[in-house]
């Protein structure tokens, strides 16, 4: 799978997940994937300073883009 594709289908993971977060107050922007296996992304809005985030990172974020893109071994949350 190509980078583009590999880039494609966590966008389309995040989309998935994103109107949850908007309801919420909050939103996600991907910020890169290093080696095809680590994504990181930045948690926006209301869910930066929310306490559940690592949870929402982990059972929901992490969850869907491993469904999209099983090759991804972990997502982590970069903090501004």
């Amino acid at each position: 799978m190509s980078t583009a594709e590999l880039t494609q289908k966590v966008e389309d993971a995040l989309e998935e997940i994103r109107p949850f977060l908007q309801s919420d107050g909050g939103d996600i922007s991907l910020l890169g994937i290093d080696d095809d296996r680590v994504v990181r992304v930045q948690l926006q809005g209301a869910c930066v300073g929310c306490s559940v985030n690592q949870m929402t990172l982990k059972s929901g974020v992490e969850m869907t883009i491993k469904k999209h893109a099983p090759q991804i071994e972990q997502v982590i949350n970069v903090v501004a």
